[in-house]
């Protein structure tokens, strides 16, 4: 049975638990060092959700130690903790992101730190291991890596040891930023289309077959996810109320099919839409219905929106690929398709829309996450500032030749 431990503040509040496994004693009879952890309470949890929570960590805990997923062994490699933080953390973890970590350590890290105790490791070796990151080699020549990708591959090895420092087999964690010296990364301009863009895109829009149209309108309308829009069905519609229902996306990995799971930061959110896009929805709904009349058992049904030729979901990938030819096609600006997320998220903030709003239509985590937009709707006012300039420029020397 796990042995479980509070630790209090100056001021008496409860600010973290210590879950310990004993292991027994030794052949001289001696106490084995118990295997231990520490468990930080989420911010805002009741006490009845600190309690579940807890005991369910300490079960996992206990059983983790029971089956030798923990080790206190001081020769622990690097290389040997990792299937045990795989265990850990796979839950957590999205497939897209638990398959790059995978592979992350596979190509990078055990190569180059998997040998080392775990103990051993210093910042100095992070430090070496992010200057070998910073070169690789293509077509037998040498090229450099972006900070963005250094930082990247660095995350994983940080979430490696931070793992490694709740399980108290480190005192600290070396792969901390405050330890290494990091190139600064360039942070990515958000592709936008202008309103005379969107409104141009809408345009050529009309051309395309409805499940096309329904598609890039309800990105737009919704500022949703390419795997959220992916996964959505027409039960997620309450046609009377105009609403939709975000609480699933499709994942598609290299080789596995198209699974589902919650949506990012887990923010199921329902969203106010326009009477057009229902209005679309409807006509998409009868569309697959003949079409499943036509093909009878061939038909996969699955209530979904997005479609393959036989009912079956959507490949998530599909959208990118759609949106890039429609834009070829129609001699529109080539952009992501993810830009029609960030194209939502500004012209609602344009139209006066508050943050708040702007940022739970998006399903952001936290509204730090939506502040960026709003570097957008400054550069647009000096813009329209520089306009005006301009304008009242030109009057100004209107009035004095005609007064000359």
């Amino acid at each position: 049975m796990a042995s479980i431990t509070n630790r209090k503040n100056k001021d008496g509040e409860i600010i973290s638990y210590t879950i310990r496994v004993y292991q027994g004693y030794d052949k001289g009879g001696k106490r084995l060092k118990p295997h231990s952890m520490t468990y930080k309470p989420k911010p805002g949890m009741s006490a009845k959700q600190v309690e579940r929570e807890l005991t369910k960590v300490a079960a996992k805990f206990e059983e983790q130690c029971l089956h030798g997923l923990i080790s206190s062994d001081p020769k622990l490699t690097l290389g040997d903790f990792i299937p045990q933080y795989f265990d850990i953390v796979k839950e957590s973890l999205s497939p897209t992101t638990y398959q790059f970590y995978e592979r992350c350590v596979e190509v990078h890290i055990a190569p180059l730190l998997g040998n080392l105790r775990l103990k051993d490791i210093k910042p100095v070796h992070v430090q070496d291991f992010i200057k070998k990151m910073s070169t690789h080699e293509v077509k037998s020549t040498i090229e450099k890596r972006s900070a963005a990708t250094i930082r990247r591959y660095l995350t994983v090895l940080q979430s490696i040891l931070k793992q490694a420092v709740k399980l108290e087999l480190l005192a600290s964690n070396p792969a901390s930023v405050e330890k290494l010296t990091i190139q600064k990364s360039v942070t990515p301009k958000i592709e936008i289309f202008t309103k005379q863009e969107a409104a141009e895109m809408l345009a050529c829009l009309e051309k395309e077959d409805l499940q096309f149209q329904v598609l890039i309108q309800l990105a737009i309308m919704t500022g949703a996810r390419r795997g959220e829009l992916a996964a959505l069905k027409f039960s997620d519609f309450n046609y009377e109320t105009n609403k939709v229902t975000i609480e699933r996306a499709a994942v598609k990995l290299k080789g596995k099919p198209t699974q589902l799971k919650p949506p990012k930061d887990y923010e199921i959110r329902t969203i106010s839409i326009n009477p057009f896009c229902i209005e679309l929805v409807k006509l998409l709904k009868a569309e697959k219905e003949r079409d499943a009349e036509r093909l009878g058992s061939k038909w996969q049904e699955g209530d979904w929106i997005f479609t393959q030729w036989n009912g079956e979901i959507m490949n998530p990938h599909s959208p990118t690929k759609m949106f890039s030819k429609f834009l070829e096609r129609n001699g529109l600006k080539h952009r992501k398709f993810h830009a029609v997320r960030h194209t939502s998220a500004t012209l609602l903030l344009y139209g006066g829309v508050n943050i708040k709003q702007v940022s739970e239509r998006l399903g952001h985590g936290d509204i730090e996450t939506t502040n960026k937009y709003l570097h957008y709707l400054t550069e647009a006012d000096e813009e329209a500032a520089v306009v005006l300039g301009e304008m009242l420029k030109g009057e100004k020397s209107k009035g004095e030749n005609e007064n000359g």
